[in-house]
């Protein structure tokens, strides 16, 4: 049994990545482990030995997967919770079979993360060296010809963010401390991920965006679907978790999923009643996040059965960001809604509790 508590997904996932290599006799690209066919059947499934890992449009991961095949780098643009990273991670894990190199965007990330930095050290005792010179992750995955994966781009800084054009466009990283440059070998690419509705976002320049192919992830379309993503994912968490079994009823899933669909659309599912929306994205992952804690309240703390009130106060945590603003959405929603649906009365003492 492994300790880590969140496997690599090249790691999670090696049995179906080794199906898949030994039935590829498709074309692949250069530097690729896999065909764009069999990368795009690993990512949306095939109903039987290949579990999806994105539930989707499939033409959106067969743009996504076709622009790494070129000499473009893909932008994966969306909201927050669209599973920007968790397909980055599985896009670079098929092709490259490494999804660790990996840049994390923040206000404080420096150009260092992107080019180069230095063992200091080693730099003050011999000089500017290849040795003393501590490779990026992107310099990395130019050497070894893999896929760099930056996530969050426009968390960074601008001048930060600039120094990848040299890369993307030139597919080389100039080190003039050494009078060298690293020139990027086949397979190599990058993922970058970024969304624009958070806070601290940076805006790309127009010169670095124009190096980027974009893809738009969407919320999920239906009610249905999105329902199938929290469940599956909410499943494969508590498994990795070793959450005691708890009985996990579909009603819950769908409740939760529901109260975040009208509260982000801003209008009932019926379409017949119009309600005000918090200031939160309430996403995908977050309806993931209160179910998964809700199992583990009725695993450790109840009778192993999900109930409301084990994911009430998720609830209320999610949608109440701003304590002035968002109670009174949530209190308006909670009375003229949830308090008229007949069978949602434990639902709506449940969360009247809590809050």
């Amino acid at each position: 049994m492994t300790t880590v508590l969140r496997a690599h997904a090249e790691d999670q996932y090696a049995e179906e990545l080794a199906i898949l290599a030994k039935d590829d006799d498709r074309v692949r690209p250069p530097g690729w482990k896999l065909s764009p066919w069999a990368v795009t059947r690993y990512i949306l499934g095939d109903g039987d030995q290949i579990t999806p890992k994105y539930i989707g449009p499939r033409r959106i991961v067969e743009v996504a997967v076709a622009t790494l095949a070129t000499d473009r780098a893909l932008l994966l643009l969306g909201v927050p919770g669209t599973a920007k990273t968790w397909l980055s991670e599985h896009l670079a894990a098929a092709v490259s079979g490494d999804s660790t190199l990996l840049v994390q965007g923040t206000a404080g990330t420096a150009e260092e993360a992107i080019r180069y930095g230095w063992n200091y050290a080693r730099l003050l005792a011999e000089g500017p060296s290849r040795e003393a010179l501590t490779p990026s992750p992107v310099m990395r995955a130019m050497s070894e010809g893999r896929i760099a994966r930056v996530e969050e781009l426009t968390r960074m800084p601008s001048d930060v963010q600039d120094a990848l054009i040299t890369v993307l466009s030139e597919k080389t990283l100039p080190i003039p401390e050494l009078n060298e440059e690293v020139q990027a070998t086949r397979g190599f690419n990058v993922i970058a991920t970024a969304n624009d509705r958070d806070r601290g976002v940076n805006d790309l320049s127009s010169a670095l965006r124009r190096r980027f192919n974009t893809v738009v992830l969407p919320v999920p379309a239906t009610a249905e679907e999105e329902v199938d993503i929290v469940s599956r994912r909410v499943g494969q968490l508590g498994r990795s978790l070793e959450l005691p079994r708890t009985t996990t009823g579909l009603e819950e899933i769908r409740r939760v999923v529901t109260v975040f669909r009208e509260l982000r659309t801003g209008v009932t599912e019926d379409g017949r009643t119009k309600v005000k929306s918090p200031s939160g994205t309430l996403s995908t992952a977050e309806a993931i996040s209160v179910l998964t804690n809700g199992i583990a309240l009725a695993a450790h703390f109840g009778d192993g059965v999900l109930r409301p009130s084990d994911v009430a106060a998720g609830i209320v945590g999610a949608v109440v960001q701003d304590p002035v603003s968002d109670q009174v959405v949530w209190r308006e929603y909670l009375e003229t809604v949830v308090r008229e649906r007949q069978d949602w009365r434990d639902f709506y003492r449940a969360c009247r509790d809590a809050g």
